[in-house]
């Protein structure tokens, strides 16, 4: 029996935003600006207070860091593990970051899933995915 059937649908829902957490945020936003993430707004907001946010290619969603951000400011810089950056050709990504210095690991082949990881500089592990559809 489906428990759901009698409540209201749900409404359309899109990810916006992905908080970050690091501990350096002229260092952060100089690895992500390294790999490519753009649109970025770097928003001063008080003495105690600075929104840096980034996306990356072709992406409808964000990632965000900073200082004064009450919880994300909070959470742990390295925590962030398996952010998947889906890719179009995974040997092409993997290699565009490699040539930038990122210390990208080699394809590996789960079943014609390919994926690549790297960390940035405070150890948030990112996942490049390739998939076959």
């Amino acid at each position: 029996m489906d428990s759901t059937a009698d409540l209201p649908p749900i409404p359309e829902m899109k990810l916006e935003l992905v908080p970050i957490p690091v501990s350096d945020v002229d260092r952060a936003k100089a690895f992500y600006e390294l790999i490519g993430f753009g649109d970025v707004h770097d928003t001063q907001v008080s003495p105690t207070m600075r929104v840096v946010q980034f996306t990356p290619p072709s992406s409808a969603c964000s990632i965000v860091f900073g200082t004064g951000m009450v919880g994300i400011s909070d959470m742990v810089p390295g925590s962030v593990k398996g952010v998947h950056l889906v890719v179009k050709d995974i040997h092409q990504a993997r290699e565009a970051m490699v040539q930038r210095g990122v210390a990208a690991s080699e394809v590996i082949d789960l079943g014609g899933v390919f994926y690549s990881s790297f960390d940035d500089p405070d150890g948030n592990a990112w996942v490049l995915q390739q998939v076959p559809w």
